[in-house]
């Protein structure tokens, strides 16, 4: 890890903040019973994890999609960090 690289500390938040966001663009938020992004980034390698219970999803997108989605927004947003 060189100088310029990002804290630990700071790709977590960036992945956390990254992954709440797609969810709370998806749905309001008092639709969301219980949303939990847990974010582990060690020795080079970035572990999300994204639970999301919505229970009148009927009208929306389902919550596994965008649980899904929500991942892959908190990686991108990693590499995005990674490459400024």
């Amino acid at each position: 890890m060189s100088e310029a690289d990002p804290s630990d500390e700071e790709v977590v938040r960036v992945a956390a903040e990254a992954a709440e966001g797609l969810v709370f663009s998806r749905y309001k938020q008092s639709a969301v019973r219980d949303l939990d992004v847990t974010v582990t980034f060690e020795e080079g390698v970035l572990e999300v994890d994204v639970y999301l219970n919505v229970p009148d999803a009927a009208d929306g997108p389902e919550p596994e999609g965008v649980a899904d989605d929500a991942a892959l927004a908190a990686r991108e947003a990693v590499d995005d960090l990674f490459e400024a």
